[in-house]
């Protein structure tokens, strides 16, 4: 190894996995972004009674849960702690899960308020948080990808200076 790649990763015990952590962040953001659009659905434009059902309150519950989580997981892996790589990896497949549930409920659903039939998530709307949550997952992990690499990096040098010193 020679001197410049010895010195970038013995930096890695000094500074702090910020661009793991900062992806992370960015995954919430587009989170929010999801949550924003679904939920002022019904304050745009009259949908009925579909998202005042038991799936809504559901998705409510997940949202809160994935952002807690993603956020926990954005401490962890600034740290190089490798398992909340891991566990933002679940949370970008929960992500992409997502995509199939209410947004793809809510696109297939037609309702009649006021004698007009609409869909309850109109096109726009439906690749709108489409494209939130893909960038959410993806976001996920790119920051599972690169919080992993630079854990086994930092793990692997700690192990070849163990070993030096001994």
């Amino acid at each position: 190894m020679n001197e410049d790649e010895y010195i970038r990763k013995d930096r890695l015990r000094f500074t702090k996995n910020s661009l793991a952590s900062t992806l992370a962040i960015v995954a919430i953001v587009f989170d929010v972004l999801y949550f924003l659009n679904i939920y002022k659905s019904d304050v745009n434009r009259s949908v009925g009674d579909f998202y005042y059902q038991i799936r809504i309150g559901g998705s409510i519950i997940l949202n809160l849960l994935f952002m807690l989580a993603a956020f926990l997981s954005s401490e962890g892996i600034k740290n190089y702690k490798k398992s909340y790589g891991y566990v933002l990896a679940v949370l970008g497949i929960i992500q992409i899960v997502r995509i199939f549930i209410l947004p793809m409920q809510a696109h297939a659903t037609d309702i009649t308020v006021g004698g007009v039939t609409s869909k309850v998530m109109e096109n726009g709307q439906f690749i709108t948080v489409i494209i939130y949550l893909i960038l959410s997952a993806a976001a996920c992990f790119a920051a599972a990808y690169v919080g992993i690499k630079k854990s086994n990096e930092l793990e692997a040098h700690m192990a070849s200076l163990k070993k030096a010193a001994a």
